[in-house]
């Protein structure tokens, strides 16, 4: 029985990476259609596209190992459902609850997996993605340090302390240097809102410049900065709160709260990255009952037509409750077990169904 158990989980696990690197290389083919648009943009050129595709398959099999989960073990039981092999298994002994327990140790496997490519993996290579694109296309590069953002605008250096959710600055130092590297002069400004179309509003200005050897201050209550840096350029520099570590995520949450700015958003965040890796076990149970009834091969066609349709209903539903959650301000822990938890219901419901049966 040891051995059909084995047989059973590597079929599952064969089933389940060939299914996932078929969507990676379908998403990868469409994100080079979307980064061949921008090739031309400034110093932006196809290698440049490809790398931009490439540092973004760690995120890509953080969205879709779940999916992939979910067909990969309904081809894999429907395969052996198929073949009389699973009507051979229950033969033999093995229980429902037994078959069940080798999709969840499959399932687990892929769940650590994928927790650790969500966690060290995805949010360092998308962040190099987006700011690779950014810097090709503007010549802007910035970087996010203990001293805040740090981005380069042509010949001068831009910190900003805190980036708000609603794009507004604050606490922005503006270096800017002449053509021989030497400091011109330096721009402190309390809070900064951009206006359109390439300009932003600075308050509480003060500004040093350098002039002969000498250094005047200047204090002003408000004043105009024209920069290429804009809301769009700031939003490929930081990384969203779902691209974000769990590690960064306690943190920055911790820095709203002391400054008392709403969590609600990237708490949200925190508990979904939590959540997120184990929704393969909910996957593998929703795959069952689905799977483990005896099918002809057009059979077997739908049942991955019906995969594809409940994990994008999945997804869809994953980023609504997010959405719902941030708004209304729900408990960010229900916000993002919700759809884990109705989707395992299911599962229940209809593995106790086809029992009954």
């Amino acid at each position: 029985m040891k051995l059909y158990r084995r047989y059973v989980g590597r079929e599952v696990m064969g089933a389940v990476l060939l299914v996932l690197l078929g969507f990676l290389a379908l998403f990868a083919f469409f994100d080079m259609l979307g980064e061949i648009r921008n090739v031309g943009q400034g110093g932006y050129q196809l290698h440049h596209a490809f790398a931009f595709v490439l540092l973004r398959i760690p995120g890509r099999v953080y969205e879709l190992m779940p999916i992939a989960v979910l067909i990969g073990t309904l081809y894999a039981l429907s395969t052996l459902a198929r073949h009389s092999e699973i009507t051979v298994l229950r033969v033999s002994g093995l229980s429902s609850g037994g078959l069940l327990t080798v999709l969840f140790q499959v399932a687990g496997v892929l769940a650590v997996l994928t927790f650790l490519i969500g966690e060290y993996v995805a949010p360092p290579s998308e962040r190099a993605a987006f700011q690779l694109r950014s810097k090709e296309r503007t010549g802007m590069v910035g970087q996010d340090l203990r001293s805040g953002l740090w981005v380069k605008d042509e010949r001068s250096f831009i910190n900003v302390r805190i980036v708000l959710p609603d794009t507004r600055l604050r606490g922005i130092r503006i270096f800017e240097f002449d053509e021989d590297a030497k400091l011109r002069s330096m721009t402190e400004a309390a809070e900064g809102e951009y206006v359109v179309p390439d300009s932003w509003r600075l308050t509480n200005v003060v500004q040093t410049v350098l002039e002969g050897g000498r250094a005047e201050v200047r204090s002003v209550p408000d004043m105009q900065w024209r920069s290429a840096l804009n809301p769009d350029i700031l939003a490929v520099l930081l990384v969203s709160p779902d691209r974000m570590s769990l590690r960064h995520l306690s943190a920055y949450t911790k820095h709203l709260a002391d400054n008392h700015q709403t969590t609600n958003r990237y708490d949200i965040a925190f508990w979904k990255k939590v959540i997120y890796p184990l929704a393969g076990l909910v996957m593998v149970a929703l795959a069952l009952p689905f799977g483990g009834a005896h099918s002809r091969v057009e059979g077997v066609g739908l049942k991955i037509f019906v995969g594809v349709m409940i994990g994008t209903l999945f997804h869809m539903l994953n980023g609504l409750f997010s959405n719902l959650g941030a708004i209304n301000h729900w408990s960010p822990l229900l916000s993002a077990a919700t759809p884990s938890v109705l989707f395992l219901l299911a599962a229940t419901a209809m593995i106790w169904w086809v029992e009954k049966r």
